[in-house]
């Protein structure tokens, strides 16, 4: 199966992020931490260029804690300057902060020398559809100014917003890009929500999920479904116990796989399976070698 998603409104955000850059000191930039890889546009690499840029890892509760530690050490020696947040539980919103200043000294110390009086730094937030921005955006600001949804596309306007005195904050649509140069990459993203589920194959998307899962978190497979040892080494075979265990059958026995698919990615992203990360920077490496 083969995955694109790039409705006209992302087009149009491409255009105006580029144009709004002159703007802000610095961006801000959010990925999934459950697939920290995939969920970053490779787009803003050449749209953004010498620009400071943090990048924070949303959604770190649902992801594999010591996965996404690997991820941020991994980060930290490509001298990328990154955190991860739980947004949800208000944690995070200081670091990004405290980051920023720091990514930005070297602009106010130039102003400063330049006679000119300091101001609230200037960032854009950007990131894919579905990856928490406008969740991390009401923890940043203390209130509910931004719409939140599980649903891509919920922002579709730029917007300004104001941080205590500390920051000003470009709040940008989600953008994906036009063409996944690997299907690995186009399977994480709608596994974890990213794409609208309408374009989806739901039974292709979740075979892909249990495929991970049997390799990486057999137990959590085994204790959200009841299975026994040993697995079925074969995924449809997987997917048929999972089917007949949650009672997705049609007329003759049959496992109903679209039934069985909906509960699977349902759980994967309700957190019923656990903390579940779907991908490694090995995974990233067998991408980038190809």
């Amino acid at each position: 199966m083969s995955i694109q998603w790039y409705p006209g409104h992302m087009a149009k955000a491409k255009r105006e992020v580029t144009e709004q850059l002159k703007k802000v000191d610095m961006v801000i930039e959010l990925a999934d931490a459950r697939i920290p890889y995939s969920s970053r546009n490779p787009m803003l690499d050449s749209i953004l260029q010498e620009k400071p840029r943090l990048l924070v890892l949303t959604k770190s509760d649902m992801a594999d804690s010591s996965m996404t530690n690997e991820w941020l050490q991994t980060f930290q020696k490509e001298d990328i300057e990154a955190l991860s947040i739980n947004a949800l539980k208000n944690q995070g919103a200081k670091p990004i902060i405290e980051k920023s200043k720091k990514l930005t000294a070297p602009i106010f110390e130039k102003m400063a020398r330049k006679g000119i009086r300091p101001r609230a730094i200037r960032a854009m937030i950007v990131g894919i559809p579905n990856v928490g921005k406008s969740t991390v955006i009401n923890r940043l600001l203390g209130k509910k100014s931004a719409k939140t949804g599980d649903k891509p596309g919920v922002t579709k306007a730029q917007q300004w917003l104001k941080v205590g005195r500390d920051m000003e904050l470009l709040d940008t649509p989600g953008i994906l890009w036009p063409k996944f140069e690997d299907q690995l990459i186009g399977y994480r993203l709608a596994a974890t929500g990213a794409i609208k589920d309408e374009l989806l194959d739901f039974e292709d998307i979740a075979l892909f999920v249990l495929n991970i899962l049997k390799e990486r978190y057999p137990e959590a497979l085994k204790a959200r479904y009841n299975l026994e040892e040993p697995l079925p080494e074969d995924g449809v075979e997987l997917f048929d116990e999972i089917g007949r265990k949650r009672g997705c059958l049609q007329a003759g026995g049959y496992v109903d796989y679209e039934k069985a698919a909906e509960i699977i990615l349902r759980d994967l992203r309700n957190e019923k399976l656990g903390k579940i990360t779907l991908e490694t920077p090995e995974d990233r490496e067998k991408i980038e070698a190809e």
